[in-house]
């Protein structure tokens, strides 16, 4: 008689099966159509191969194109395909590493060639060629010495240096798929037969593991996906997102530059981006006072010693830049601000009744970031961090989280995003503090978030090491996810400082700290402002807010004084002086993207009126200049947001 196991499905449902049988084989239980779809499954956590077998009462979830989990086995599988093909096309090609990414894979390649766009068509049409064989992707696994001896036979330096660094005994796992062989612990799809549709995006110059100083490298970029019409649709989107890149709009609409002879991941803002910032910093200011913050100001190197006591000398050294000596004493440039609001905590002896203390900032911080993976504002060296720090009572922790996450919400809405998803990460493997604390401060996050009713989804070993927190990302006009703000419990900054407050009982107590950041960083938060607006600001936010265009010199008198109304009330103007037509001057301030343009001529200068066209949306007919002064003040005042 065979032994029967139980398996748990996601809706809690639970299911009697044989010992042995395979999750494809559960899958088709279920119906053909999901084992059709299934490209890998989730047995108590962890991703496998969709023909794993199972021996024992298990959590079980079939994984489609569906789940972001399934679209990862499908583009690491489709990585392992293009390595193939290019194999099969360039002998003696050697491989770094091909993970999924979000939004796709890569794969990094050292190759005695330089890649074009008509060698990735190449390549795309091997891979479908390939694919169409549906070639099962085999795991087998071996020993370290014989993985060893494997890649020596192949000549695979790049995978004998990975195999070098894992434990002797250390079972290793390869994949064949057709006459190609890659180490990977997988998982991947059963054949190669159901990838479907490629599109390799582009090639671009890497290094080996991202090492400046080691091998240089190719790295392929590309897409796949089950069917056409997501494909299609998928290409429309990076058409999309490419006109909104901010790189390009940074430039096209002059807001910012980086100079990469005078440090790259160094952001300069221009007059009309700092215009933006301006806006930006005012309300985040404004903001915090009125939602019970305090406003500090901190330097921006400090002593060795501080960053010795904080930790970051021993956990993040690697992001720090090196020290600067000053009186024969080493100084670094702040990774970050919490230890200087920590200094000021200490000027006092505090008492449970001064808390709890909401300290904000806009610190500027420098962290080291590899010269390969800074990205426009996205990815810099150099940021102003919306940070703030709250240190409480034990009594007070549950409140002082949902105080937080309640202020998120409402930055995050006054600046036009509505759809936020929350995640709880828990403790690391590179931790401290004791088990029972991380528990209990997960605990507290869980619980603040249900009793909000806010859905969140779990980030197993996703906290920092100093403790737990809750990441929430928003979506942008193009349904992008940008991880953004953050909430961390902290248990190793109080205790390393050794920072106390007098207790209702008379005695010392340890304060609970909370590092907060709503926006991230200005230059990240503007990046991804840029992107979401594609450049065309709300009014609230717009470096230039009216462009007031005259029909003729001859109303430049008239269209100086619409000017000088509008400015005396606060509004950005800018007055196009230019001897052009009148076509030619709206459609520069459209590309300019400027909420409002005033057409003024000899009617306007008659009724002392304005002709009003909005960016993208036209003609608005005649208005008296007094209404349209207070119309734009009640849009900037009540923060009015669009897409």
């Amino acid at each position: 008689m065979t032994e029967k196991i139980n398996i748990t499905f996601p809706d809690g449902s639970v299911r009697e099966f044989g010992k042995g049988i395979s999750a494809f084989d559960i899958a088709k239980s279920i119906s053909n159509r999901l084992a059709d779809e299934a490209l890998s499954v989730k047995i108590n956590g962890s991703v496998k191969d969709l023909n794993t077998i199972i021996n024992e009462d298990s959590k079980l979830q079939i994984l489609t194109f569906d789940d972001s989990d399934g679209k990862d086995t499908y583009w690491h599988s489709t990585s392992h395909l293009m390595a193939h093909a290019i194999e099969s096309l360039y002998p003696g090609a050697k491989f770094g590493v091909g993970p999924s990414i979000d939004g796709g894979f890569y794969y990094d390649i050292d190759i005695d060639k330089n890649l074009a766009e008509e060698d990735l068509v190449k390549i795309e049409n091997k891979m479908m060629e390939i694919a169409k064989s549906k070639n099962p992707f085999c795991r087998t696994e071996l020993s370290k010495a014989d993985a060893i001896k494997f890649f020596e036979n192949k000549g695979d330096n790049y995978k004998l240096e990975i195999l070098s660094e894992l434990d002797s005994n250390e079972i290793i796992s390869i994949y064949n798929e057709g006459e190609f062989t890659d180490l990977c612990t997988g998982p991947h799809l059963p054949d190669a037969g159901k990838i479907k549709f490629v599109k390799l995006l582009s090639v671009s110059g890497s290094y080996w593991r991202g090492d400046e100083h080691k091998q240089r490298m190719q790295r392929i970029y590309g897409i796949s996906f089950p069917k056409k019409k997501m494909l299609e649709d998928h290409l429309l989107f990076l058409e999309e997102a490419k006109k909104r890149d901010h790189r390009k709009l940074g430039k096209q609409l002059d807001l910012f530059s980086i100079h990469e002879e005078a440090g790259p991941g160094l952001i300069y803002w221009h007059p009309k981006g700092a215009k933006v910032r301006n806006a930006i910093e005012t309300f985040w200011r404004e903001a915090h006072l009125l939602n019970g913050y305090e406003l500090l100001y901190t330097p921006h190197v400090g002593r060795s010693w501080l960053w010795e006591t904080s930790g970051h000398l021993r956990n993040y050294k690697e992001n720090m830049y090196a020290p600067m000596t000053i009186d024969e004493q080493n100084f670094y440039m702040k990774p970050m601000n919490c230890p200087f609001h920590i200094l000021i905590y200490q000027t006092a002896l505090r008492s449970y009744r001064d808390l709890p203390f909401r300290w904000a900032e806009l610190g500027t911080v420098y962290r080291y970031e590899k010269s390969g993976v800074l990205h426009g504002l996205l990815r810099v060296r150099g940021f102003t961090q919306d940070d703030a720090h709250i240190f409480c009572t034990y009594e007070q922790i549950e409140n002082e989280i949902k105080e937080v996450v309640r202020f998120c919400l409402y930055m995050w809405k006054s600046f036009g995003f509505e759809s936020l998803k929350f995640y709880v990460a828990t403790k690391p493997e590179k931790a401290v503090g004791e088990d029972t604390l991380w528990d209990e401060a997960i605990g507290y996050l869980k619980h603040s978030l249900q009793d909000m009713g806010i859905e969140y989804e779990m980030d197993e070993g996703g906290g920092a090491f100093y403790g737990p927190k809750i990441d929430i990302k928003i979506k942008d006009a193009l349904n992008r996810e940008w991880q953004m703000s953050t909430i961390q419990f902290d248990f190793n900054l109080p205790e390393l400082f050794k920072m106390s407050y007098i207790g209702e009982d008379g005695k010392e107590h340890r304060p609970f700290m909370i590092h907060r950041a709503l926006l991230g960083s200005l230059e990240r938060f503007f990046g991804v402002l840029i992107e979401h607006y594609g450049g065309a600001f709300p009014l609230w936010l717009a470096p230039i807010q009216v462009a007031i265009i005259p029909v003729s010199q001859l109303y430049l008198e008239f269209a100086q004084k619409v000017a000088d109304i509008l400015k005396e009330n606060g509004i950005f103007v800018e007055l196009d002086k230019r001897n052009e037509k009148i076509g030619y001057k709206i459609r520069e301030w459209e590309t300019q993207k400027v909420p409002y343009m005033l057409v003024v001529g000899e009617k306007e200068v008659e009724a002392n009126s304005v002709s009003v066209r909005k960016h993208k949306v036209g003609d608005q007919g005649s208005m008296p200049i007094e209404s349209f002064t207070q119309m734009l003040k009640d849009e900037i005042n009540n923060k009015v947001n669009h897409i």
